[in-house]
């Protein structure tokens, strides 16, 4: 198996996922990260118990394949062929979404939260999968947990109750 796809036994693991990172897990186990800016992109196969996140920091890549995880538009198909190592089927994939904050309340239209959350939605559409969920924007960070087993995606804000999306 690669570096980024574990497989998990009986004892359910949580595995922090960094900045500009993606990881790939199947059968039990949680992926957590913590978001401002960046978007966290969980793609899930809920016949198969597998599924993915990637911590997307920028929308394009221009070309830099140095760290794939860290750009929208080298995350998605990493993430997709990390996730057909694993066992899991991309036809059968659904996407949920978090972050997309802006972090310094600049009131830009175009700030790179919006612009990360642009991408990524556009990039999944021509990919064909759907977006079952989200949790986007705002002026706060957000720490993202996704159980691999369930499915579910649990998105904490400071002083907020927490959402499943």
């Amino acid at each position: 198996m690669s570096d980024n796809v574990s497989s998990t036994g009986d004892e359910p693991i949580e595995q922090r996922v960094g900045i500009g990172d993606l990881r790939v897990i199947r059968g039990t186990g949680r992926l957590r990260t913590l978001l401002g800016s960046c978007i966290g992109l969980v793609l899930h196969d809920p016949k198969k118990s597998v599924g993915g996140l990637a911590h997307i920091v920028l929308p394009a890549s221009h070309g830099d394949c140095s760290q794939p995880g860290k750009y929208a538009d080298t995350a998605i198909p990493e993430l997709l062929r990390s996730i057909e190592r694993a066992g899991g089927q991309t036809r059968q994939l659904v996407a949920k979404l978090a972050g997309g904050a802006d972090m310094f309340n600049s009131g830009r239209v175009n700030g790179i939260g919006a612009l990360n959350l642009a991408m990524t939605e556009r990039l999944l559409q021509e990919a064909g999968i759907p977006v079952l969920g989200q949790h986007c924007g705002g002026l706060q960070g957000r720490r993202m947990v996704y159980n691999v087993q369930t499915g579910s995606v649990v998105v904490e804000i400071v002083g907020s109750q927490p959402v499943e999306i």
